[in-house]
Parts: structure tokens; C-alpha cells; sequence
């Protein structure tokens, strides 16, 4: 079996699963944060039932308007808060304690190898960087899960990424995955596993592995996993909170044939003349390498998020600052995954470099990722950013022609989800 084969078959208490078999798994943690959070309590609340199965395993983090950007949001908080504090939840994160979800589980030693992970969050797949096996799931499925402590699912099929080669400088985990949605698109990894092999893989840094896992999501993977090594194991091991098993592919060590065996498809990339990569809009599979992107103005950069707001992340971007300014014409935003790398980037003087660049550091938020606020940009206006999706609308001004809301086309009809009910418009 492949390692998410194994996993979800040791949680199914079965000796083998295979990809297309409905199974009931055990869930070892339940994530959800202020904006999904209220909608599954909202259902959980609806099931009568008075307890969540496991307050140690049950995990909010109320991290994508917060500090509260308005009044909504306060309610949206405070509705988590007070859930948490009902259910007397271990492991509730508040301001001056927290961090983006998918930075802050890990750090804790909260998400560990082996372990299964649903979040009300698409980027709850980052945690396949520790070998667990983690998905994004509905709020609704979400309140089941906390009330339950179990969830069904389909087995996925698994494609094995095998990268070749070395990295050259400024070259990392981003361009990487960002490369390998090109190749394969936003749709090229649908409810499928991804599993990320080879020397190239195996020389990134934890960060870079997170930052892979956390875009599986962006090829339409379930999840995306990498193999428990001793740099998990260093990782993990002044964090954890608990016991784990760590699952291994039952894959030998050199590339499979391209199909066949237990995998769905191999695909084999060779890096040592990977170029940095850029995704243009509006999807993460438009992608360019740098030689090919020219000069084009840009009124904002972002630096953080779920996918590169970890203590590398800032190294690498105070490395470029140093001795140099933001351009008059640029807004710079620097936003720390989490309180401790903000906290080691005051100590190693990285927060200095950008403020004497002339660049802003956030507090530890979502922030622009996903519209919310802390840079959200108007109509016309271009942004350059560390984030994982750059879809019509996300970070700011909907274009006019998408005013209705997230437009997606099938054979026989256009459906529209605009912002308070459905419509369908048949193309003729």
C-alpha cells in the first residue's frame, strides 16, 4: 500500500484498504478557525449532542480576522470563543498566543506523523509534511467529526512526484509545487494523494516540505504527503504532544515504472535547471519562470501566510531587504505565521531589516490571503505575494464581469454562486 493507503487503513482498523473503497476512519485531530468554526458549531449544536468526542483532539484557532477587522468578525470570534469555553477545550489559540492555523498545529506538536487530520480549511493538507495523512473537509462534515470523533471517505488513489536533482539558489518548495501545477493543472490531482520523492525533496527544509503539502490542495489533491525522515524526526520530536506511528510507501527506493503497481501514475521531474516560478492570474497552474515574467509594476507585496509566513520565509525575504528600501510606489506587508517566529525574527533582527527597508509587520493573521483585510487591494491595483491562490477576486476588487460571484461552466449550464441565492442560466 501507499503510505495514505496505510494510514487511513490503519484508522479504519482494517489490514488493507484500496483507492475507490468507502471506509470510516478515527480522526486523531479536528481543526477549524472563525470563519468555519461558526458553522460547524451552528450543526453540531443541531445534533443535540452535549459534548465534542475529545476536547484534547478538537482545535479552534480564530486566526483569519483577527484581531477582529469589524464588528462581524468580533461576533464570528466570540461565538468560537465561547464554544471553547463551554466544551472546555485543551487547545483554543487566542490573540497574543496564536498564529495561522496550519503554522501554529505543527509548531505545537499538536499534528503529528500518522496521524488523521480533517480541518474546515482547504490548507489542512500542510500537515501531509509530517507523513500524516490531512484533508479539508465541509463544516458540516467538520461538527459530525467533533461530535463522532470518526468520518467516511473514499480511499484516494496515489501519484508519486519523484524530483531529480538539486535546487539552484532562490529556488525552493514554492517553485517546486508551483512548477508541478503547471505541469499537471489545478485539476491534475483530483481527490487524489500526492506524494513528493526524491533527492530533491529530500534536501528541503521543513518549511519548504510545508509549503509543498499546504498547495496539494491547488492540484485538487485530498492530500499531499512526504516520507517520515530524520528531519521529520528532528522536528518532531521536541514538539510532540503525544505518541505517533509513522507509515512508510511500500515503494522501492528508485522510480517505479511510470504506472503500474500501487500507484495511479509516477511522474518523474528533473529540477537542477528550475528557475524560480510564478504564478500569474488568475489560477496557481499559470505559472512562468522569472526569465520569462519581465518587468511589470506593481503597487503591493505580500509576505506570509499559511504557505510562507514561517521563520525561513522571512530569512529569505530580510536577506533580499538588507541595505536596500521598498520602493515609494510599494506597499510591503510582512506577516509572521505564528507569536514564536515573530518573536525569533525580533531576536534575529529580521524585523529591524524590514522596518528599516520601509516595510509594515502584521501580527500574526491570514490577513489579505483570502480578502479578509491588512491589504486587501482596490480595482486595478497588482499584488505580488507569498499566498497559495491567486483566483479572480481573492485578495481584493472583483473584476465587473465576475460581480455575481464564483462562475464555473459545465455541458449543459453556467452555474453562478452569487452572494445570496442560487441561479442557473441554461448556454444555448
Amino acid at each position: 500500500m501507499t503510505r495514505a493507503e496505510k494510514i487511513l487503513a490503519a484508522h479504519a482498523g482494517l489490514k488493507e484498504v484500496h483507492p475507490g473503497q468507502f471506509i470510516e476512519v478515527a480522526v486523531d485531530v479536528v481543526l477549524a478557525n472563525d470563519i468555519t468554526a461558526p458553522i460547524a458549531i451552528r450543526e453540531f449544536e443541531r445534533l443535540g449532542v452535549e459534548q465534542v468526542f475529545d476536547r484534547d483532539r478538537v482545535i479552534l484557532v480564530p486566526d483569519h480576522f483577527t484581531p477582529n477587522k469589524d464588528i462581524q468578525s468580533a461576533e464570528q470570534c466570540k461565538m468560537v470563543r465561547d464554544f471553547a469555553r463551554r466544551q472546555n477545550l485543551t487547545h483554543y489559540f487566542e490573540v497574543g498566543r496564536m498564529g495561522i492555523e496550519h503554522v501554529l498545529l505543527p509548531e505545537q506538536g499538536l499534528v503529528l506523523p500518522g496521524d488523521v487530520v480533517v480541518g474546515a480549511d482547504s490548507h489542512t493538507c500542510t500537515y501531509g509534511a509530517l507523513g500524516a495523512f490531512a484533508t479539508g473537509m465541509g463544516s458540516t462534515d467538520i461538527a459530525v467529526a467533533m461530535a463522532t470523533g470518526k468520518i467516511w471517505m473514499k480511499v484516494p488513489e496515489t501519484i508519486r512526484f519523484v524530483y531529480h536533482g538539486r535546487l539552484q539558489k532562490w529556488v525552493g518548495g514554492k517553485d517546486l509545487i508551483l512548477h508541478t501545477i503547471g505541469l499537471i493543472g489545478v485539476d491534475g490531482a483530483l481527490y487524489q494523494a500526492m506524494e513528493f520523492s526524491g533527492e530533491a525533496v529530500d534536501d528541503l527544509s521543513m518549511d519548504g516540505r510545508f509549503t509543498m503539502a499546504n498547495m496539494a490542495v491547488e492540484a485538487g489533491a485530498k492530500a499531499g504527503l512526504f516520507a517520515f525522515d530524520e528531519k521529520t524526526r528532528a522536528y518532531v520530536e521536541p514538539r510532540a504532544q503525544r505518541a505517533y506511528t509513522a507509515y512508510q510507501s511500500d515503494a522501492p527506493p528508485l522510480s517505479p515504472p511510470k504506472s503500474g503497481g500501487h500507484y495511479a501514475q509516477v511522474i518523474e521531474i528533473n529540477v537542477s535547471e528550475l528557475e524560480p516560478q510564478v504564478a500569474f492570474p488568475h489560477l496557481p497552474s499559470n505559472v512562468w519562470p522569472l526569465s520569462q515574467v519581465g518587468e511589470i509594476p506593481i503597487d503591493q507585496a505580500v509576505i506570509g501566510s499559511c504557505t510562507n509566513g514561517r521563520l525561513e520565509d522571512l530569512q529569505v525575504a530580510a536577506q533580499v531587504l538588507r541595505g536596500r528600501k521598498v520602493h515609494p510606489h510599494v506597499r510591503c506587508i510582512v506577516i509572521p505565521g505564528s507569536q514564536a517566529i515573530y518573536l525569533e525574527a525580533v531576536r534575529q533582527g529580521l524585523v529591524e531589516t524590514f522596518i528599516e527597508a520601509g516595510a509594515v509587520v502584521s501580527t500574526p493573521t491570514c490577513g489579505p490571503c483570502l480578502g479578509g483585510y491588512m491589504g486587501v487591494l482596490a480595482a486595478g491595483e497588482r499584488c505580488v505575494s507569498t499566498t497559495n491562490r491567486n483566483f479572480r477576486g481573492r485578495m481584493g476588487h472583483l473584476p465587473p464581469t465576475a460581480t455575481s460571484g464564483v462562475v464555473w461552466a459545465t455541458r449543459r449550464a453556467r452555474c453562478i454562486w452569487p452572494t445570496r441565492r442560487w441561479r442557473r442560466r441554461r448556454q444555448y
